[in-house]
């Protein structure tokens, strides 16, 4: 949790990575999502990612997402950014109908990454 905690806290202390979106019912956390940037050199413009998504289960299914995607995407329009991404995990084909739902498309492009420091493994061992 501290490695979860350290990254929430550097990402207020450098608004410049990206910023987040809480969504509230009732007074209560329905959901959240961050927002990173990352530059386009062929496009000369910011892409805006959406990730570590998040919704509680007592407020799935109920529109909580499709509410922050448009709260996003207008925002993003506002602020001149080139578009919007983010990756799913390939069995999550719920997540992926939503999407779709929303005017988001399956890229042709894949995933390839080199993971230096796994903050993953920290968080679930607690440390």
């Amino acid at each position: 949790m501290n490695k979860i905690l350290s990254g929430v806290k550097s990402l207020f202390l450098k608004p410049e990575y990206g910023f987040y979106i809480v969504a509230e019912k009732e007074n209560k956390i329905a959901g959240c999502l961050m927002i990173t940037f990352e530059w386009s050199d062929w496009r000369d413009g910011l892409l805006w990612w959406i990730q570590s998504v998040y919704i509680a289960p007592e407020y799935r299914r109920q529109g909580v997402f499709s509410k922050m995607y448009k709260f996003v995407s207008d925002y993003a329009k506002k602020e001149k950014a080139v578009g919007l991404r983010l990756y799913v995990e390939k069995n999550n084909t719920e997540a992926q109908k939503t999407y779709r739902s929303l005017g988001m498309e399956e890229t042709k492009y894949k995933l390839f990454e080199q993971v230096f420091c796994d903050g993953k493994t920290d968080a679930i061992n607690g440390a």
